[in-house]
């Protein structure tokens, strides 16, 4: 029974909106970006911490693309 069959993980079943979470991680970096900017912080610690969590949200987002369109995630 086993041979038939592929082995896959219970999550590879689940429909996914791999698109919609792209966007909205993209569009939550460009916020985060413009709460930066256009903020009334008088410290620079917060512009710092809302610009390198965009980056990371940025980061995930290409990294993601990178690993399917190379075929090492499903």
């Amino acid at each position: 029974m086993a041979g038939s069959e592929p082995v896959t993980a219970p999550d590879q079943h689940k429909p996914g909106h791999r698109k919609s979470g792209r966007i909205g991680a993209v569009l939550s970096a460009v916020v985060l970006v413009v709460m930066a900017l256009c903020g009334n912080h008088e410290g620079k610690v917060e512009d710092i911490w809302l610009i390198g969590i965009a980056l990371v949200l940025l980061a995930i987002v290409i990294g993601d693309s990178v690993l399917r369109r190379n075929g090492l995630r499903s």
